[in-house]
């Protein structure tokens, strides 16, 4: 690696990956590391600029809890601690870290010193600040400075400059904290001395020659779905190896209107060998019956490894098998100490009987805005970089209940329509995502002078900018209102059109 990178130290906090794409805005490469691996030798390897503690749920004077080894301190590499990060920090340095008098949650009050902290320098004195905290830093480590304060919390903020050693009680990462990302900044550029020069083209150079070098002369079989994720993840391994990579396009018949047909002829146009397989009777037929949410999700999984392992027999010798796993994928799968979310057919490895040498996801550790910059340093198809995100199991987990060919043939119209009017209004760039649900329920109607009985269509639209959060798009009101009357006068099958204004958390983007 010939860049400069962060090494975040993840302690189970909420927002970590936050942290990540905070750093990586200010043009700096960084991963994350769980802290149970995060051993003075692995950090000595990586050999980062500087590290970063996350938060975490614990408290640090209890036993159980997450501990980092001292000597850590004793590298000479700059840390920033947030939160847990923070206290952890304190206690291990002999400070006092106890529970508040007062917790803080949410917004918050706090005062800086700007003219002596190198983390808020340039910034104003006071601000609001996201808070998230039941204990708190009673009394800092001998030689650390206290930059930061508000009405409850004595110990906002620490620095030990002479050390390289900072810490804030607060999430600088969210967008609820004023100019948090230009405290990220101030510790990378004036603590680090980071160049902030990393981009998109870095990373696409470096992940082709990994990709080279650990591909070797073997082959690779990649699971192509056909969405931003797997469509860019081909585009790299096309420039990376070639020939060598045979990209299996499975439509399992859960593709958007005309989606198998552009799919195709967009990737027939590249050096790769490209297959298509026609399998939707052989996924309709395993789903039939079927309505959980998460039994769809393990079934379409297993199927597609069902369908690549064929299709490998079929070519011969298969070294690798490539996946358009993302950073959301992995945290919505249970990494680390996460909670489970929902499954993704892309995480978590191949059964014992699937004859591949190993998995390559060369995405694995970007958002998808990064993904999308990297089809567009890639040279793909901008249509393919820019069509809404689409899951693997693709209409299968936007079809509420049993999936059947009716249900399919009915969403595919509504949605067709749903996001040609939000293209054609212009807005549909400045939404993250959008499509519509065919939901399970049913309600009475009426249509000229007759009674109709029919479904109730959903539609999705949010923004966000790492996939992890988001808010429902404001999409005005008209245009709903244009949409609805075309799905209802268009599409036999509904009569009724419903907007989900939920943001995520609580609900997630997909409504299974």
């Amino acid at each position: 690696m010939d860049y400069q990178q962060i090494l975040i130290i993840d302690f189970g906090g909420q927002y970590n990956q936050l942290i990540a794409r905070r750093v990586r805005e200010c043009g700096v490469y960084c991963e994350i590391l769980p802290y149970k691996k995060a051993t003075v030798e692995e950090i000595k390897n990586r050999a980062p600029s500087g590290i970063i503690f996350t938060g975490g749920p614990n408290s640090v004077y209890l036993e159980t809890s997450p501990h980092i080894n001292p000597e850590v301190f004793e590298l000479g590499i700059p840390v920033l601690g947030i939160c847990y990060g923070a206290q952890l920090m304190a206690h291990t340095l002999g400070g006092k870290v106890a529970t508040a008098p007062t917790s803080e949650y949410g917004k918050t009050l706090t005062d800086f010193e700007s003219e002596n902290s190198l983390l808020f320098k340039g910034l104003p004195e006071s601000g609001t600040t996201w808070m998230s905290h039941t204990d708190y830093i009673a009394e800092p480590p001998a030689g650390f400075k206290i930059t930061s304060h508000t009405p409850v919390c004595p110990v906002a903020a620490m620095e030990n400059t002479e050390r390289g050693l900072y810490a804030v009680q607060f999430h600088p990462e969210v967008n609820h904290t004023d100019r948090g990302t230009d405290m990220i900044r101030n510790f990378l550029v004036s603590a680090c001395s980071c160049a902030c020069d990393w981009s998109m083209e870095n990373y696409a150079e470096t992940a082709i020659n990994n990709v080279r070098e650990r591909v070797g002369g073997g082959k690779v079989l990649l699971a192509l779905s056909g969405g931003v994720d797997s469509s860019v993840l081909a585009a790299l391994l096309a420039k990376a190896v070639g020939n060598q990579l045979t990209a299996i396009f499975v439509d399992h018949g859960f593709m958007r209107k005309n989606e198998g047909d552009e799919v195709e002829a967009a990737f027939k146009k590249w050096d790769i060998n490209f297959v298509r397989v026609n399998a939707a009777e052989r996924f309709l037929g395993r789903l039939r019956g079927v309505s959980d949410p998460e039994t769809k999700r393990k079934i379409i999984g297993e199927e597609f490894i069902n369908v690549f392992e064929d299709e490998a027999k079929k070519i011969g010798r298969v070294d690798f098998l490539a996946q358009g796993t993302i950073y959301p994928d992995i945290i919505e799968s249970g990494a680390g100490d996460a909670a489970v979310i929902k499954s993704h057919h892309n995480v978590g490895g191949l059964p014992d009987h699937v004859d591949f040498k190993d998995i390559i996801e060369p995405l694995r550790l970007l958002f998808k805005d990064e993904v999308r910059a990297l089809g567009t340093t890639l040279g793909l198809d901008p249509k393919l970089v820019w069509r809404p995100p689409f899951p693997g199991p693709g209409l299968a987990i936007r079809i509420i209940g049993e999936i059947t060919e009716e249900k399919l043939a009915i969403l595919r119209d509504a949605d067709a329509i749903f996001r040609e009017e939000l293209e054609k209004d212009g807005i549909a760039r400045n939404i993250s995502q959008y499509f519509a649900v065919l939901t399970n329920n049913r309600s009475v109607g009426v249509m000229g002078d007759g009674r109709t009985y029919d479904y109730t269509l959903a539609l999705r639209a949010v923004t966000t900018t790492d996939f992890m959060t988001a808010d429902f798009a404001e999409i005005p009101y008209p245009l709903l209102g244009k949409i609805a009357s075309r799905v209802v006068g268009e599409v036999k099958g509904v009569n009724r059109v419903v907007y989900d204004v939920t943001t995520k958390p609580p609900a997630t983007i997909e409504w299974e």
